[in-house]
């Protein structure tokens, strides 16, 4: 028996010597997507997004370099409705600077890629990745493809009719952020996490990956307050107009809309769940006290403290209108608990 638990205890540190620079280079991966999600949030809460009127993936890797390029840039922009409608007089100056918040956030996305697919190739040609995981990065790089289509997709639908992005296709642009984050973070903590001396519950297994889903949705109906600057209304805490329910929370017809087009209630709606996902992280954490080992803790306390940090967070954007500073500290805090949520639950999976 001693035998095969040393040569059980040999293989797993040849595989950490195997998969450990793949789990490093996942968490800089991860890294730079927080950076992505809280970039993009600056991006939409400065009203920048509609600035690059164009999809170049490639050709639009250069800003523009002369002054003639850079009335050409701007004379585009004056075609679509964001000028038109809201902007309307706003000198080239002012437009420089919204241009290159968007072209940070589209800049960043392209290294993003490449930060992803070169050591990907170069880890597959030296088969430190092999099997499933092979599959699951796979996987990922699809995702991130995706996410620069829909991210144009999101764009497009401002320069219509209206000087404004689709609530819908901003939430599932964030939605999508977030789900590629958390493969990239599940990933690397399954490469580094040790094997866990005793499992867990599986009621408390299944109590994290539930805590992980109610983060997301919180973090979508965000993506649904930001499309529609809901955040801009009813600025005190807990009543709204007086009301723990705002009275116009359900004007819209058929119902359904409300809980997409109304901003009262979609504001209503990312309260709550928020308080609700807070509450939920607490919870995971107190019970972790009871039944994870001590030295599995970590990410627990992270999450219970994260969350309540976080609460914090968003009742001071709210009550101060939305500064831009502490509105995109509220998003990396999202990122922060999403974070330390995933890292719980697949840690309770590590083997």
């Amino acid at each position: 028996m001693t035998a095969g638990i040393a040569a059980g205890r040999s293989a797993r540190a040849a595989r950490a010597r195997n998969t450990g620079p793949v789990a490093w280079w996942l968490l800089a991966c991860a890294g730079l997507v927080f950076a992505m999600i809280v970039l993009g949030g600056v991006t939409r809460l400065t009203e920048s997004g509609l600035s690059i009127v164009e999809w170049r993936p490639v050709t639009g890797i250069l800003p523009p370099l002369s002054q003639a390029a850079w009335e050409e840039a701007f004379a585009a922009y004056r075609q679509f409705p964001e000028y038109q409608q809201v902007n309307q007089g706003m000198t080239l100056a002012d437009f420089k600077t919204i241009y290159w918040y968007e072209y940070a956030h589209r800049l960043l996305g392209r290294l993003i890629g490449i930060a992803f697919l070169v050591p990907l190739v170069v880890f597959a040609l030296q088969r430190r990745i092999r099997g499933a995981l092979v599959g699951r990065l796979g996987l990922i790089f699809v995702l991130g493809g995706a996410q620069g289509a829909l991210g144009w997709y999101m764009v497009a639908s401002g320069l219509v009719d209206r000087p404004d992005v689709s609530q819908y296709r901003l939430a599932a642009h964030l939605v999508l952020a977030f789900v590629i984050y958390g493969l990239i973070v599940a990933t690397a903590v399954g490469l580094l996490a040790p094997p866990r001396a005793h499992a867990a519950p599986p009621g408390f297994r299944l109590a994290s990956f539930l805590v992980v889903a109610l983060a997301l949705v919180t973090v979508g109906s965000g993506g649904f307050v930001a499309g529609l600057n809901a955040g801009l209304v009813y600025n005190t805490f807990p009543l709204m107009g007086g009301r723990l329910v705002p009275a116009d929370a359900l004007f819209l017809e058929p119902w359904w809309r409300n809980h997409f087009e109304n901003v009262a209630m979609v504001q209503f709606q990312h309260r709550w769940l928020a308080l609700l996902t807070a509450a939920a992280c607490v919870a995971l954490w107190l019970r972790a006290l009871r039944v994870v080992e001590p030295e599995a803790r970590l990410p627990f306390h992270l999450l219970g403290a994260m969350a309540l940090a976080q609460v914090g967070l968003g009742i001071a954007t709210l009550l101060l209108a939305v500064p831009i500073p502490l509105a995109a500290l509220h998003q990396a805090g999202a990122v922060l608990v999403f974070t330390f949520a995933v890292w719980a639950r697949r840690s309770l999976a590590a083997d």
